[in-house]
């Protein structure tokens, strides 16, 4: 596989597994259509075309290896066979640095963005809305508190050095992508189908269900597994929402008043800050956390899982559970 065909499948099953169904994402796309051809020329030549057929802007090749001829005439090399990949949660300048000392590494993958991923995280956020008026909150309230979600997660991102591991990358000539939402995507449809599956009653229920899985597994030999933030494992479940799993970060944490009127009894998600644990606790809203690293780990193995069919070697590492 080169690297344009990886790039490619990971969009093609982040659709796939998307909560929102694939017509949804295929009316967003072409809505995004819409607006670019409604802009004037100007703004056209500033539009990044990959969002016409990429619905997760935190999911993108950051950089092409190529010879420094190649470099020069084209910018990169697309139709490099890719043989071995370095893959892990967290990538930085030391993980790069790693895949040189390593020797015979052909691109590394990044869970959590960098570069225009990273500067576009905020865009990604809007699936969150649908996602949760498929459990009942109606869709004008979603829409309307996660506007200045989204707003505030684009003003604090706008400062960060988005592109200091691309640029590392760059003088390493390391093929460097990153897969966040697509990903998560996979774990988010993984977690509902096991959930389904499982139907648990109690709270209790649901924190066994997580644990039956191998990263959670592993997770809870380092301190790391599914845990209980808010609520009781003795209390019954309700309807169970797996609102924080997906669309890029959190959302608004005054959305949880809504999803408790809209019947939902519990939240899973990766990760928590105590404001937000706070606002879910004031809901009556039972909160498991599955745990960042070992989540993650599931979505991005899914992914890594169809390449190593196709013969690619994975080599694990910045908080990637795959070595079970």
């Amino acid at each position: 596989m080169t690297i344009k065909q990886i790039y490619n499948l990971a969009i093609e099953m982040g659709i796939e597994a998307d909560l929102r169904g694939k017509e949804k994402v295929k009316k967003y796309l072409a809505r995004q259509k819409e607006k670019y051809q409604k802009l004037d020329a100007k703004k056209k030549k500033e539009f990044n075309m990959e969002r016409l057929t990429n619905p997760y802007s935190d999911t993108r090749i950051l950089n092409l290896p190529s010879t420094t001829f190649q470099r020069k005439v084209t910018g990169g090399e697309t139709n490099k066979p890719i043989k071995k990949i370095l893959a892990g949660i967290d990538i930085e300048v030391g993980e790069l640095l790693l895949a040189k000392e390593l020797g015979g590494v052909d691109l590394v993958i990044s869970h959590h963005p960098h570069g225009m991923a990273l500067a576009n995280l905020d865009d990604v956020m809007h699936l969150q809305a649908d996602v949760l008026a498929q459990y009942g909150v109606p869709i004008n309230i979603a829409e309307s508190l996660l506007k200045l979600r989204i707003s505030e997660v684009s003003r604090s991102i706008s400062p960060a050095n988005h592109n200091r591991v691309v640029d590392a990358a760059k003088l390493l000539n390391l093929g460097f992508m990153c897969v966040h939402t697509a990903t998560d995507n996979l774990l988010a449809n993984f977690l509902d189908k096991k959930i389904k599956k499982d139907k648990p009653e109690y709270v209790g229920d649901v924190l066994k269900s997580l644990k039956e899985i191998p990263e959670y597994k592993e997770a809870i030999k380092i301190g790391a597994g599914p845990r209980l933030f808010a609520g009781d494992e003795d209390w019954r479940c309700g309807k169970i929402a797996l609102t924080e799993i997906t669309g890029g970060t959190d959302g608004s944490p005054k959305i949880y008043e809504k999803m408790s009127q809209a019947g939902i009894g519990t939240i899973i998600g990766m990760h928590m800050t105590e404001e937000y644990k706070k606002e879910a606790e004031a809901a009556h809203i039972n909160v498991v956390i599955a745990g960042h690293m070992s989540s993650d780990s599931i979505g991005l193995n899914l992914f890594l899982d169809q390449l190593k069919k196709r013969g690619i070697k994975i080599i694990p590492c910045a908080g990637l559970i795959r070595n079970f």
